[in-house]
């Protein structure tokens, strides 16, 4: 775990060929992650499809998401946020690299 005063943008160090993943908290049913990613995207076809709730909020950069369940993808901007419930549907089409995307994810119901 970081440092109590540990910044969540300004502490990322962006790794061009991989998503970072960074726990932050983790308890019971909780988990709290930042995620830095440098122009990544899912594997075309690929659809996540989570047993638990995510509420995600994009601190800096910029994505666009896609639910499966929905016709247009949607365009992420810092500060926009998004609930995903349980099995839906949902994909990156794709992040930002300069500036990286930076991602605040809450894992609702999720395994520690």
């Amino acid at each position: 775990m970081s440092a109590v005063n540990d910044n969540l943008i300004a502490s990322a160090a962006p790794d061009p060929e991989a998503e970072q993943f960074h726990s932050i908290l983790a308890r019971d049913g909780v988990r709290i992650e930042r995620i830095v990613s440098t122009g990544q995207a899912s594997p075309p076809g690929f659809w996540y499809d989570q047993p638990h709730g995510e509420w995600v909020l994009l601190l800096q950069g910029q994505a666009t998401v896609r639910f499966h369940d929905e016709a247009d993808a949607r365009r992420l901007d810092p500060g926009d946020h998004v609930w995903i419930e349980p099995h839906r549907r949902h994909r990156v089409e794709r992040t930002s690299a300069a500036p990286p995307a930076i991602w605040l994810a809450v894992h609702i119901g999720a395994g520690t």
